[in-house]
């Protein structure tokens, strides 16, 4: 007799099919073209950059898994994304000793810590990446001309320092559009900035190739639009009202949309899914104050650029969003919900 078997199970229980896998891995393919570009602009440092900084965080995570008895998740993708992130937010010529060190800490403080993928209350790039810049402050902020007509027939002097040297200064150096109109008030043509054209971290100098990484995983249905759109919005919003104001003494919203790591922390970092709300009036409210920062810190910070600080300190501010901005429970009443 055929004996009938109730598996009972927790929700959900309506799947579209998409593994966390899977979505990790489309990541990594909108990344592949801007990982390109940054390699062609800036040639073989910023290709081991990149390598290093993948090869560190994928280290670390599987030594990390086997150190506390656990399967390796190296196969989910994730350390390889935070690996991209990370080696695209550093400059091209940037030692790779540190590249190293920043992979490591990028995971076992970013990510490990906390309990790994799922947990992390932080973007693990970014921890990785402000650690390096509170540790190597002149290293992280010395930038290296792209298209130089040598870049793949040698690297850039820092490239190979020796752990704990002084890194070497190259013969040319080249100061980021942010930094030029910041502390001499130079801005830079638009176009120039969204087709990559211009100086700066590896992988933030191409703006098109990052929106069209964004596009693709939108409509993959992988990636909250909502989270760009209130990021991109807000600065533009703000900046333009400042240029109406004074359009000598503030940069026009243009410039403040296409320049430094906005586009890709605004596309990439802030829509993190761990460390970022979980409801659509939530995460429009996350992804304003992060443009909210980025134009404070902008304008009137120490600093010329403020992405990576923004994104960070909303990651702290989401789970605030997340308690005061609650789902509803179908069938349940509002005042229900607010006891």
């Amino acid at each position: 007799m055929l004996k009938r078997t109730l598996h009972i199970s927790s929700s959900p229980h309506i799947t579209k099919g998409i593994s966390t896998d899977d979505i990790m891995r489309n990541v990594v393919w909108a990344l592949l073209p801007v990982s390109a570009f940054a390699v062609y602009a800036f040639g073989l440092s910023a290709l081991l950059v990149l390598f290093t900084s993948v090869a560190s965080c994928v280290i670390t995570e599987h030594l990390l898994c086997r150190l506390a008895g656990k399967e390796s998740t190296i196969s989910d993708w994730s350390a390889v994304i935070s690996g991209l992130l990370l080696g695209l937010t550093l400059p091209p010529g940037f030692p790779l000793w540190m590249t190293f060190c920043g992979g490591v800490i990028a995971i076992a403080l970013g990510k490990f810590m906390f309990g790994g993928l799922g947990y992390n209350v932080f973007n693990p790039a970014l921890v990785g990446r402000a650690v390096l810049q509170a540790a190597f402050p002149v290293a992280i902020t010395t930038w290296q001309p792209a298209f130089a007509s040598n870049r793949f027939d040698s690297t850039f002097s820092a490239t190979f320092t020796f752990p704990f040297a002084e890194p070497a200064a190259d013969g040319i150096t080249a100061a980021t559009p942010l930094a030029a109109f910041k502390f001499e008030g130079i801005t830079t043509d638009a176009q120039e900035l969204a087709l990559g054209l211009v100086t700066g971290s590896t992988g933030e100098t191409c703006a098109a190739l990052i929106i069209l990484g964004g596009i693709y995983l939108v409509m993959r249905n992988m990636m909250n639009w909502r989270i760009p759109v209130a990021v991109l919005g807000t600065v533009y919003i703000l900046s333009g009202l400042f240029y109406l104001i004074d359009n000598e003494s503030y940069p026009s919203p243009v410039f403040m949309l296409f320049s430094g790591g906005l586009m890709l922390g605004a596309i990439f970092m802030a829509t993190d899914m761990v460390a970022s709300p979980i409801t659509s009036a939530g995460v429009v409210l996350y992804g304003a104050i992060i443009g909210l920062l980025v134009v404070v810190i902008r304008l009137w910070g120490g600093l010329p650029e403020g992405v990576m600080y923004a994104i960070l300190i909303a990651n702290a501010i989401s789970p605030h969003i997340d308690n005061m901005i609650r789902l509803r429970v179908y069938g349940t009443a509002k005042r229900a919900m607010e006891r």
